[in-house]
């Protein structure tokens, strides 16, 4: 099956920088898209930003010129680089692609979540 793994949450504080990776593992499968997704406690999940796979980026409003999103197509990976954080993008943030299989034909995947924390 298809598993995604992402990694580079953290505690950092206001104005500081991280930056998140996903990688997608598997066999027989295409990417279509992928991007991030992030959730703080008691509201909805929302788009922090997306890729396809021909480098067409979306940016939620609020992260504009703040984050960035990029992808190796080598290594079926993605990133976001968050820089000038503030308080209000602590959330857990999930990664997300639209995955082709020859089984399953085009369908969602989740990462795990990895938690980022900005501190005041």
């Amino acid at each position: 099956q298809v598993q995604l793994v992402e990694s580079g949450g953290g505690l950092v504080q206001a104005g500081g920088s991280l930056r998140l990776s996903c990688a997608a593992s598997g066999r027989g499968f295409s990417i279509n898209r992928m991007g991030w997704y992030r959730q703080a406690p008691g509201k909805q999940r929302e788009l922090v930003a997306s890729i396809t796979s021909g480098g067409s980026t979306n940016y939620a409003d609020s992260v504009k010129g703040r984050f960035t999103i990029s992808g190796d197509n080598t290594k079926s990976t993605e990133y976001l680089q968050m820089n000038s954080l503030k308080p209000e993008d602590t959330a857990v943030y999930y990664c997300n692609a639209n995955i082709w299989t020859a089984m399953t034909r085009n369908r969602d995947y989740w990462g795990q979540g990895t938690q980022v924390t900005v501190s005041s």
